[in-house]
């Protein structure tokens, strides 16, 4: 009955054929030959590697889609997680205080609006070549004090275990944040709320923003993120900048790097490490209208669960940006 995997998620935005072209010339994403019609709405499939995103849009503005963005934007509404027995996993999330959404579609409420879809575990054949592997984890972010109850309730209704944990601390700012991964070792979500004790930062913006809990962003996980990030960039893609402090103090604080620092430093690619090895990471600059989502790219080498310092990476170059906005 355990999970054991994302087998897609579903994203809703205003126009599905525009948000699905966009990713396919960016980053290299395909259609599905076969994406059977819904009614009332406009579903584009796309895959790449292991990664499967099903793009949905609603025209008739009392469509559930519709409702979605209306309230949300454009953004990642239900994650399915591929189980060994749905069933099962929906009655236990039931039993641990899942409200059900639509028990024949295997649909629960998760974090806000945003769902988890309970199906069978069908691992994707991944086809060679592409820009990207897989998902890696997903970031969530919840109003304060919300964090514990979303950490217990994945813990008890999905499984999972919190294998990480770090308060943040920038500037006046500040989070906190915990990783919970299922036992399977592929779903990971970041949980994240913020400190409202102290002065409102980037996390209060987006729970604003979004009108409460929501994906933040999808890191998509790839075997040679300066390829990647080279082919990305030529295609358009902006990413955010890091200043050269940064890499000046590397050698220091980590030692040797996989990737030299010269190509992080020329990528704005950020890296850390754990007792498993080292992984790196980049943040591509939102798009969304509401600054509400972004993307995130990651290249594990040996490194399996996050370094002390990525989510405080992540924090800081989400500041960086806002930064550059308001000027």
């Amino acid at each position: 009955m355990s999970v054991q995997s994302i087998t897609h998620v579903e994203y809703h935005c205003a126009d599905a054929e525009l948000t699905a072209a966009g990713l396919c010339s960016d980053y290299g994403f395909l259609h599905d030959d076969q994406a059977p019609p819904q009614p009332g709405i406009r579903s584009v499939r796309l895959h790449q590697g292991t990664i499967r995103i099903h793009v949905a849009s609603a025209e008739d503005p009392a469509h559930p889609v519709a409702r979605f963005v209306a309230r949300h934007g454009d953004g990642v509404a239900v994650i399915a997680l591929g189980c060994t027995d749905p069933q099962a996993s929906l009655e236990r999330a039931e039993r641990h205080g899942a409200r059900v959404l639509d028990r024949a579609g295997g649909l629960v409420a998760g974090f806000g609006d945003v769902a988890l879809r309970f199906v069978p575990d069908a691992p994707a054949q991944a086809a060679p070549g592409g820009l990207l592997d897989a998902l890696d984890h997903a970031a969530i972010c919840v109003p304060a004090g919300e964090l514990a109850p979303a950490v217990k309730f994945c813990e008890a209704a999905l499984g999972f275990h919190r294998i990480f944990g770090e308060y943040i601390e920038v500037g006046a700012q500040a989070m906190d944040s915990s990783v919970v991964q299922s036992a399977s070792g592929e779903v990971t979500f970041t949980l994240i709320e913020p400190d409202t004790s102290r002065q409102p930062g980037q996390i209060d913006t987006f729970l604003d923003s979004n009108q409460g809990a929501g994906v933040q962003h999808l890191a998509f996980r790839t075997r040679d993120i300066a390829a990647a990030v080279r082919t990305a960039r030529a295609r358009g893609v902006e990413f955010l900048s890091t200043p050269g402090a940064y890499y000046d103090a590397l050698a220091e604080r980590l030692g040797a790097t996989a990737i030299p620092v010269d190509t992080l430093r020329e990528l704005d690619v950020l890296v850390d490490q754990d007792h498993g090895g080292q992984l790196f990471q980049i943040f591509v600059r939102s798009t969304h209208p509401r600054r509400t989502y972004f993307l995130e790219l990651i290249e594990r080498q040996g490194a399996g669960t996050f370094g002390t310092a990525n989510i405080k990476a992540l924090y800081e170059a989400v500041e960086r940006q806002s930064s550059t906005a308001s000027v």
